[in-house]
């Protein structure tokens, strides 16, 4: 793996293809991502499809989520061994919609191998105005999304499988405002572990990444306030944002035979912000 960090105008961002990961064992398996429309859900698919493997990526915006595979297609037009990407429309909330997106992906490339839950919401509110719908739409997107996802990865996997969650460092760190999401990100957290318990009987690994500030739309609230940005800073001891593809390298990782020993495990890509 190679890393270099080249230079940048804007102040604690790394620009450009920061990871060259090649990990051979993924190459002809099939991968599910959920949200997988844009953000890290579509440098997933990108980043597994042209490892070879087969992905299926969902969405609750099908028509994006088309365009998002159309997207990895001709990023990677001419490219030899490069994986399938097919979109598909799924609410997380629906355990049933979940389910049927496994059972399209056994369907169309016979078995799943790798299930990354990637959906999420990020509400924003002070604790004593978060309304009920808040509360009810982060816990069933942020928590039962990551559960039903894995029921149905469950379901369809043979031993070796591996599940990847989407965690947060907000789930040990309290951010203002965000008590809906940091609470449903440390839900994600436990159950994490509690799956990887259960599933082991099955042969099934499951891990997590906790990102911190990572630049993307997620975090561009805080990109655009200069003052909310060197506060941010000078809490990672890194001093920058992480990039997307500093992302995927972790989960290329937890989702290998590099990681096949690793299970229950909640891997923080936050540039030590969790120490501060």
């Amino acid at each position: 793996m190679t890393l270099s960090i080249p230079a940048d105008n804007h102040p604690g961002r790394v620009q450009g293809d920061l990871m060259q990961v090649e990990h051979p064992d993924l190459r002809g398996k099939v991968a599910v991502i959920t949200g997988a429309g844009r953000g890290m859900g579509l440098r997933f698919s990108a980043a597994l499809a042209r490892r070879g493997v087969h992905v299926v990526g969902a969405d609750i915006d099908g028509a994006l989520m088309d365009e998002a595979a159309r997207s990895v297609e001709l990023e990677h037009d001419g490219i030899d061994g490069v994986g399938d990407v097919v979109g598909t429309t799924v609410d997380v909330r629906d355990r049933d919609a979940q389910q049927a997106v496994a059972e399209l992906a056994v369907e169309r490339f016979g078995q799943v191998d790798l299930w990354i839950n990637n959906a999420g919401i990020f509400p924003e509110s002070p604790a004593t105005d978060i309304p009920v719908s808040q509360i009810q739409a982060t816990l069933s997107i942020n928590v039962e999304g990551v559960l039903y996802g894995a029921q149905a990865a469950a379901s369809v996997m043979r031993p070796g499988g591996s599940i990847v969650n989407m965690a947060s460092v907000a789930a040990v760190r309290v951010r203002r405002g965000r008590a809906a999401y940091c609470s449903s990100k440390a839900a994600v957290s436990h159950l994490t572990e509690c799956l990887a318990v259960e599933y082991g009987d099955l042969g099934i690994r499951v891990n997590a990444i906790a990102p911190g500030f990572v630049d993307t739309e997620m975090t561009r609230w805080v990109q655009d306030d200069p003052e909310a940005l060197a506060k941010a800073l000078d809490a990672i001891p890194l001093h920058r944002l992480g990039s997307p593809e500093e992302i995927v390298g972790p989960m290329l990782f937890l989702l290998s035979d590099s990681a096949r020993y690793v299970t229950g495990h909640i891997l923080a890509v936050d540039g030590g912000s969790r120490h501060v």
